[in-house]
């Protein structure tokens, strides 16, 4: 496996810390691991417990893991390429417990969040399937959480960047957020009143591949005129390429950057040519722009978010792209200019925000794992105080020390 790269932006963890990675594994030192954790804040699902968590974020191409403290700074990053090895389950699932550990080895390790790059069940158990990876039905929290022994939590990436940005990015203070990522594809998420929508079977937000265009481009997932064909990574990429590969005049500027090699043309080399005046690249992004902004007013109208954020690396084009978005979702929007309209800003988190999120939404099921450990702990104790009272010699009463006064 490729040696992670490490990127630590806090200060080590404390001498003599517990580490539950390591501790949880030993039922003995479950005690000292809760005892660490320390006075417990009010039971809001947004703010306890305030302990630090990993949050992962798993791609076709990379696998970035980082400490995240309650707060959303990220305390240490991590990452590696994805494993090749056809990216079978076992390898990836191997990398990410490396990474975990790697962590573990320099912070308290409280939960683990993963934002997986396909669709995850409503348990946040399975990963159902994945477009880059071979996973297909897999049972990847359980299979995590045995390893590691610590509660591990899995979701949708568009999901956990979309919770970051409520959290802690453009979403703050929203009750009704949309979520767009504008990727090599388009995914999305569906935020009310603090909770994730993720619909009966955990699969909501698919925006990508509602049909815009009827027997139009054809879609990887099978249809036509798929959304994500005429507003994405891919769209933009595909576009740009073709007029190369016809020779257009007005390619003149991106032919000679990447010297006649189509292949080479990219999304950051689009934006960064429409950035310094290509005309061509320009309109690109504005045609781009103008279908996000047709995808963004079909939206308005089936779920009247109250805000719209749009992430992914394509928004890295900043008003190149959102500025016609804005302007065609105000003429497509169902009754405009009668009705309230929803406000459409970048993310700020960038790339991180899905790792941010995982880990932030772990933190909700170590608070669940922590009181379902203080139980078992209160249930043993009271069964020893009760097994005590019945051995002999007691008389039916709890045996005291020779210290105890009134002994």
């Amino acid at each position: 496996m490729t040696r992670p790269e490490v990127s630590s932006r806090g200060p080590d963890a404390p001498p003599g810390r517990i580490d539950p990675v390591n501790t949880y594994r030993d039922p003995a030192a479950r005690g000292g691991v809760l005892r660490t954790v320390g006075t417990r804040e009010r039971r809001s699902h947004l703010s306890a417990p305030r302990v630090p968590t990993v949050g992962i974020d798993i791609g076709g191409t990379k696998v970035m893991a980082g400490v995240v403290d309650a707060d959303g700074t990220i305390l240490e990053k991590i990452r590696t390429e994805t494993p090749d090895k056809s990216k079978s389950p076992k390898v990836v699932e191997d990398t990410i417990v490396e990474l975990v550990l790697d962590l573990s080895d320099r912070h308290d390790v409280h939960a683990v969040g993963i934002g997986a790059a396909g669709w995850v069940d409503a348990d946040r158990a399975r990963v159902l399937f994945a477009p880059h990876l071979a996973w297909r039905n897999e049972p990847l929290r359980d299979a995590l959480q045995d390893r590691l022994a610590v509660p591990v939590m899995v979701d949708n990436d568009a999901n956990t960047a979309a919770w970051a940005e409520w959290r802690f990015g453009a979403g703050r203070g929203e009750d009704h957020l949309v979520m767009i990522t504008l990727g090599t594809g388009i995914g999305g998420a569906i935020l009310e009143d603090g909770k994730v929508k993720r619909g009966k079977y955990g699969v909501a937000g698919e925006f990508g591949h509602m049909q815009v265009v009827p027997g139009g481009h054809r879609c990887p997932c099978g249809n036509r005129g798929c959304w994500e064909q005429y507003s994405s990574g891919n769209a933009l990429v595909r576009e740009a390429r073709e007029l190369a590969a016809a020779d257009s005049p007005v390619a003149y500027e991106i032919i000679e950057r990447v010297k006649g090699n189509i292949p080479e043309i990219t999304g950051p080399l689009i934006t960064e040519l429409a950035r310094e005046g290509d005309a061509m690249c320009v309109e690109l992004l504005q045609d781009i722009g103008q279908w996000l902004g047709v995808g963004i007013a079909n939206l308005a109208a089936a779920l009247d978010p109250s805000c719209f954020v749009i992430g992914g690396g394509v928004s890295a084009a900043d008003d190149l792209l959102i500025g016609p978005a804005r302007d065609a979702f105000r003429r497509h929007l169902t009754g405009r200019g009668y009705r309230p309209e929803a406000r459409i800003t970048r993310a700020q988190l960038g790339p991180e925000a899905g790792m941010v999120g995982a880990a932030d939404l772990a933190r909700l099921v170590a608070r669940r794992f922590r009181r379902a450990n203080r139980r078992r702990v209160e249930r043993y104790e009271r069964y020893e105080r009760y097994a005590q009272a019945l051995r002999p010699g007691t008389h039916g009463r709890t045996s005291r020390t020779p210290e105890e006064p009134g002994s």
